[in-house]
């Protein structure tokens, strides 16, 4: 059976990703990519503030992690298991 708690931490990451410029980014670093903010905004042809915002919420909801190497940070899912949703949403609109 599984617990509460785990259900409510799978919504609260569903919902940090239920955008669809967060989904392009779950999607733009599938396969264990690491990626900084500059990279991301430049490939989304978003302003980087924006691309800043939704990097942050998805973070604090435990999507991402990111590493600190010199002046940039950079992104990657916490569970590269999560880059599967893209393809399984993907595959149930065919």
């Amino acid at each position: 059976m599984i617990q509460l708690e785990k259900l409510e931490n799978a919504s609260e990451m569903l919902k940090a990703i239920a955008h669809p410029m967060r989904i392009a980014i779950v999607d733009m670093l599938a396969d264990n990519k690491s990626l900084t903010v500059t990279e991301i905004h430049e490939a989304l042809n978003i302003e980087q503030a924006v691309a800043s915002h939704h990097l942050s919420i998805m973070k604090n909801k435990g999507v991402l992690i990111s590493e600190r190497n010199g002046k940039n940070s950079y992104y990657k899912l916490k569970h590269p298991r999560l880059s599967q949703i893209v393809s399984c949403i993907d595959k149930c609109q065919q």
